[in-house]
């Protein structure tokens, strides 16, 4: 089978505001972090544990930018669909890489989960 999918769905809490950039040929971008946690109960202490794993998140997608903009900030509650993107750049002669959800257009989406934080009109997934 010659078939392959990159899509990756999360689902978390906004670390920080989102930074929004702007580009001389008038695109623009949105990133932020996404934090996703995991409890459990540990079975020798009993003590309770949990994890977090940090996501760097990029939005290329101007109608998402508009909602991240507008209604997305610190502490915000989103459930994200991407593409998973290594980037790879070279500063002082040493390489370095670094992981991004990515949303495209036509291939991103998020969807705002808490109610309190957007209008009744505003769009919960584009």
């Amino acid at each position: 089978m010659a078939y392959s999918i990159n899509k990756v769905t999360l689902l978390g809490n906004v670390g920080k505001d989102p930074e929004i950039r702007s580009f001389q040929n008038g695109g623009r971008v949105a990133n932020f972090s996404l934090a996703t946690s995991e409890s459990w109960k540990d079975k020798t202490s009993g003590e309770k544990k949990t994890e977090t794993e940090w996501h760097n998140i990029v939005v290329k997608n101007d109608g998402l930018i508009g909602i991240v903009e507008k209604y997305v900030k610190k502490g915000s509650k989103l459930h994200i669909e991407g593409k998973l993107e290594t980037r790879k750049w070279s500063k002082d002669g040493k390489d370095h890489y670094t992981t991004e959800i990515v949303l495209y257009p036509y291939s991103g989406e998020i969807v705002l989960l808490d109610p309190k934080d957007a209008p009744e009109d505003a769009p919960a997934a584009e």
